[in-house]
C-alpha cells in the first residue's frame, strides 16, 4: 500500500467499545465524515492485530503498537497514513484513560516515520479562470448553474469541500454554514468546530443569484441545503469531486482537479497578489501560520518561473 493512505471502509463493523468512540469523535469532536472513514479503518486494523497476537486491545503494550506500526510500515503504508494510523490509536487510548479504562496510554511514546512534506498542488491563474468561465453547454440549465456556482465559491472562497457541502440557503439553529447575499459572506464551520465569515467576490455572487434563482426546479421543498443533487436532496463531498473531475476534463484541464487544489489555488494566488500571508490564513481558516506558510514555497516557486522566462541574466537552456 505505497499510497498516502491505507484503504479504508465506511461499512467496516466495530466492536461496540470502538464504536463509542467514533461516536464521541463525530458528536463531541464533530471530525469530518472523511476523518471518521479513515480513523474507523485504522481501529479495525488496530483490532485485527490485538486479535491476531490473541490479547485484548486495553491490555496492550508500548510494544504490542510498535510491532504492529512496524507491520503496516512493511506492507508499504506510506508515512502520512502512519501518522493518521497512530493518531487513531493514540487518541482511543488516550479517551479510555480519560474514563478510567486503562492506566497509561501505551501509544504516548510512539512516533511515526517522518515524511517530507509535499508542496500541494495548485491550477495556474488561467487555468483556475478557464475552469470558473468553462460552460459545457450539455445537460440540464439547473446543474450547470449550480456547477458554475461550486467552482466560483471554491475557487473564489477557498472553501474546504466540507465546509461547502454543508451551506444552507440561510441561516437556522442547525446550520452549519450559510450564505448572506446581502452581505457578501459565506458563513462556515470549519475544522475544530470553528466558525469564520469569508467574503464572496462579485463573479461568485453573480453566479450564486443564477443557481438560487433556478435551484426551486431541482431542490425538494424541504431541503435546507444551498447546493442539491439531481434527486434534490444534500450534494455530497463525493458528488462534488465526481463532478468536479468531469467539469475540468470537459474543459480541456490537463491535470486531474479536486476541491481541495481550488482551495489551494484560492491561496496561492491570494498570495501572490497581496503577500499579506496573515489575511491568507485567515480566510483559509489555519489555526497556525505554519500551516499557510506552505503557499510562500509555491510563490517562490512562482517567482522563479517568471525570473528564468523573463530576466535578461536568468539562466535559459
Amino acid at each position: 500500500m505505497p499510497g498516502a493512505e491505507a484503504p479504508p471502509s465506511a461499512r467496516v463493523a466495530l466492536p461496540d467499545e470502538l464504536e463509542r468512540y467514533l461516536q464521541h469523535l463525530q458528536v463531541e469532536r464533530r471530525l469530518a465524515a472523511r476523518t471518521l472513514v479513515l480513523y474507523r479503518g485504522a481501529l479495525a486494523r488496530l483490532q485485527r492485530f490485538a486479535q491476531d497476537d490473541g490479547i485484548e486491545l486495553r491490555g496492550a503494550a508500548a510494544h504490542h503498537l510498535r510491532r504492529w506500526l512496524a507491520a503496516l510500515r512493511g506492507q508499504g503504508l506510506a508515512p502520512r497514513s502512519m501518522a493518521l494510523e497512530l493518531s487513531a490509536w493514540r487518541g482511543l487510548y488516550r479517551w479510555w484513560g480519560r474514563e478510567g479504562q486503562v492506566a497509561a496510554n501505551p501509544a504516548a511514546g510512539l512516533r511515526s516515520p517522518k515524511a517530507g512534506r509535499p508542496l500541494p498542488k495548485a491550477l495556474s491563474v488561467e487555468q483556475a479562470v478557464a475552469l470558473a468561465d468553462h460552460d459545457s453547454r450539455q445537460g440540464p440549465r439547473e446543474l450547470r448553474a449550480r456547477d458554475h456556482a461550486v467552482v466560483e465559491l471554491l475557487y473564489g472562497c477557498g472553501l474546504r469541500v466540507g465546509e461547502l457541502t454543508a451551506l444552507d440557503i440561510q441561516a437556522s439553529a442547525v446550520s452549519a454554514g450559510w450564505i448572506d447575499l446581502a452581505d457578501a459572506s459565506a458563513h462556515v464551520l470549519g475544522k475544530g468546530a470553528k466558525r469564520r465569515s469569508v467574503p464572496i467576490g462579485r463573479s461568485a455572487l453573480d453566479a450564486l443569484s443564477l443557481w438560487l434563482a433556478l435551484r426551486p426546479r431541482l431542490a425538494r421543498a424541504d431541503e435546507p441545503a444551498l447546493f442539491v443533487g439531481r434527486r434534490g436532496t444534500r450534494l455530497t463531498p463525493a458528488q462534488l469531486r465526481r463532478r468536479l473531475r468531469e467539469l475540468a476534463r470537459d474543459a480541456g484541464l490537463p491535470t486531474r482537479v479536486h476541491p481541495h487544489m481550488l482551495r489551494h489555488s484560492f491561496a496561492s494566488h491570494l498570495l501572490q497578489s497581496s503577500g499579506d500571508l496573515r489575511a491568507v490564513q485567515e480566510l483559509l481558516g489555519h489555526a497556525h501560520i505554519g500551516t499557510t506558510q506552505v503557499y510562500t514555497q509555491l510563490d517562490y516557486q512562482h517567482l522563479a518561473k517568471i525570473y528564468d522566462a523573463t530576466h535578461p541574466r536568468a539562466r535559459r537552456k
